[in-house]
């Protein structure tokens, strides 16, 4: 029992890291576009952040507590190893200021110790394969609906001085960063809230996969004080570094984004967030023109969403090994 404890207060670690980490997520667009101080945005971005599971259901938390590898294999050491995987990769990322995906690393940790356990048999392939190609299709999702919202209102509003229109998307941002921000906490904390489900049902807590209330308030509020406390280094290299964002740019690509967490989380595909944002930041910054975007940055971004699984992997697999050297 006092390792099932100390596996659940590591599983709430990672979820509060992945609110700091992702913080930049909700809040570099309304950050770098100087409608709202940092200060502010933390909380705002918070609120929203705890507030989501009132408005989603948990098909996500199925998908990654059964559906990724076969919950039948999950014991404490591959809970330790996905973990340990997911939680040292986003360190890294964040020390590094790259904004990597939090969920592709616990994933790529699940996959990791998984293997390292059963082998390739363990992997459950329709919820993989799913996730997987999200990796591609959330940021093509999100840089579309950026790009097509950028044109059509730049179109509706070519009549309109640029202080008028400044001054409405000014207070349209509020409403795209809290559309944001509520479908980054419905879709990330989700993740954590599955492993947790996972672990207790291992454990014989729960006689069938289910999320109790309790997982799930302790999920969002851990992801909420994380995002308090917010990824400044990765807010640079969202909010200023790809393109330089008016708020106009600003709502398109919050709105386009959410837009594509709804629906994915909707269907129970843990997406990244951070690659759905970035594509929508790049859409709007195209739609501009194409020099506007620095693609160089863009490219290596794109570089870390293709080794994060692996690396993530990697790492659990190896903590898995190790962890048999003190755990049963």
């Amino acid at each position: 029992m006092t390792l099932l404890v100390v596996l659940i207060i590591l599983a709430l670690v990672f979820d509060f890291l992945n609110g700091l980490h992702d913080a930049a997520n909700s809040i570099a667009t309304i950050v770098s576009t100087r409608v709202l101080a940092p200060r502010y945005a933390v909380f705002w971005a918070a609120f929203f952040n705890f507030v989501a599971f009132l408005v989603f259901g948990l098909h996500v938390a199925g998908t990654v507590g059964s559906g990724i590898i076969d919950v039948s294999a999950v014991d404490d050491r591959v809970i330790l190893g996905a973990l340990g995987g997911a939680i040292t990769w986003n360190l890294i990322t964040w020390y590094a200021g790259i904004p990597s995906s939090s969920s592709h690393a616990l994933i790529g940790g699940l996959l990791g110790a998984g293997i390292a356990k059963a082998g390739i048999g363990v992997i459950v392939w329709p919820g993989v394969i799913a996730t997987s190609a999200a990796i591609v299709l959330s940021p093509a999702l999100g840089f579309a609906l950026g790009l097509l919202l950028m044109l059509a209102v730049s179109w509706i509003f070519v009549r309109s001085t640029p202080h008028a229109v400044d001054r409405l998307f000014r207070g349209l941002q509020f409403v795209s960063a809290s559309l944001y921000s509520l479908g980054h906490g419905g879709n990330d904390a989700q993740k954590t809230m599955g492993i947790i489900a996972a672990l207790l049902y291992a454990h014989g807590a729960s006689g069938a996969f289910h999320v109790p209330l309790w997982v799930v308030l302790s999920c969002q509020t851990a992801m909420a004080l994380g995002t308090l406390l917010g990824g400044w280094r990765i807010v640079h290299t969202m909010g200023s570094k790809i393109t330089r964002l008016s708020p106009m740019q600003g709502f398109c690509a919050e709105t386009g984004g959410a837009a594509t967490l709804f629906a994915a989380t909707a269907f129970g595909i843990p997406v990244s967030t951070t690659h759905t944002i970035t594509g929508a930041i790049v859409g709007v910054g195209a739609a501009r023109r194409v020099s506007a975007v620095r693609w160089n940055v863009a490219q290596g971004i794109v570089i870390a969403w293709v080794i994060t699984m692996p690396a993530a992997a990697l790492v659990a697999a190896l903590t898995y090994a190790a962890s048999g050297l003190v755990l049963p």
